[in-house]
């Protein structure tokens, strides 16, 4: 697959002077913890990145829970890292590929060409009985070229647009719930961008954090014209990662993130949410 890489080929390759391995394991609900386990134990070389530090710009009024960060921030997070584009990129995390799939948008997004996600989870390299270590690496830094390309990247004027004119289909990977508005546990309004449709995130992921075929992730997908464009998002932008490299996949290619996602929606007071399954409308 064109975004994702085996536990098989990164054994073969764990040694490579041009692999650079990316550890993002992140719990929301302890920041701390993705750096501590880290610390016990990883791939060897991996470096470590942190969601909210590495991955996020600071949070402000608007931008969302998790803001893309600034095109300085990323150069000097993934230069430190010792990436530049003659480095193929490995990501991986212990949640299923969510922050992973963050750092792989984030790297395509900056134009790093080279960059995919570790098909199945820490845990299960683990299980395989593939080399672990408690070192951590000494890496050298390299100039991150910066070249933001903008196919990757929906803004909240482009939602504004799709929500007026509905040209572009929504796709909230958010779970049902929080979809039809019913419960919402983090953000402080309930609901959906109006039009979304909904595809949640996880059902392209298989027990141990595998991703699901090309195939099985096109049908989950069949009720889309494959040239149709496509802006998917979440509440913070980073569950709906998942779901662009599931589309790439399957072979979608006009395909953007809205990075601020729900929580950047409702920052705006005017912005009308949708609840309810829209399926039953008469």
């Amino acid at each position: 697959m064109a975004s994702l890489v085996s536990h098989e080929w990164l054994l073969r390759h764990l040694h490579d002077e041009n692999t650079r391995i990316l550890d993002c394991r992140f719990w929301l609900g302890d920041p701390a913890k993705g750096a501590a386990v880290y610390q016990e134990d990883h791939i060897p070389g991996a470096v470590y990145i942190d969601l909210e530090r590495d991955l996020s710009g600071p949070v402000g009024e608007h931008g969302g829970r998790h803001p893309l960060p600034s095109a300085e921030q990323a150069a000097d997070v993934f230069g430190r890292a010792g990436i530049d584009e003659t480095v193929t990129v490995v990501v991986y995390d212990d949640q299923d590929g969510v922050m992973a799939a963050r750092c792989w948008w984030l790297l395509r997004y900056f134009g790093h060409a080279h960059a995919y996600v570790l098909n199945g989870n820490y845990s299960e390299w683990k299980k395989k009985g593939h080399p672990v270590t408690n070192v951590v690496p000494a890496v050298a830094s390299r100039p991150f070229r910066l070249r933001p390309d903008r196919s990757w990247l929906a803004t909240v004027d482009d939602v504004r647009a799709a929500v007026r004119d509905r040209s572009v289909v929504l796709i909230d990977s958010r779970e049902w719930k929080r979809y039809a508005g019913l419960e919402e546990p983090i953000d402080r309004r309930a609901g959906r961008i109006p039009g979304a449709v909904h595809r949640f995130w996880r059902d392209g992921m298989t027990e141990g954090g595998y991703w699901k075929s090309a195939v099985e992730q096109a049908a989950r997908f069949a009720d889309f014209d494959r040239g149709q464009p496509l802006i998917v998002y979440c509440g913070s932008g980073v569950t709906a990662c998942p779901n662009v490299l599931a589309l790439r996949e399957a072979g979608y290619y006009n395909v953007r993130l809205y990075v601020g996602s729900f929580s950047d929606w409702i920052s705006y007071p005017d912005h009308p949410i949708e609840t309810g399954d829209p399926s039953s409308d008469a």
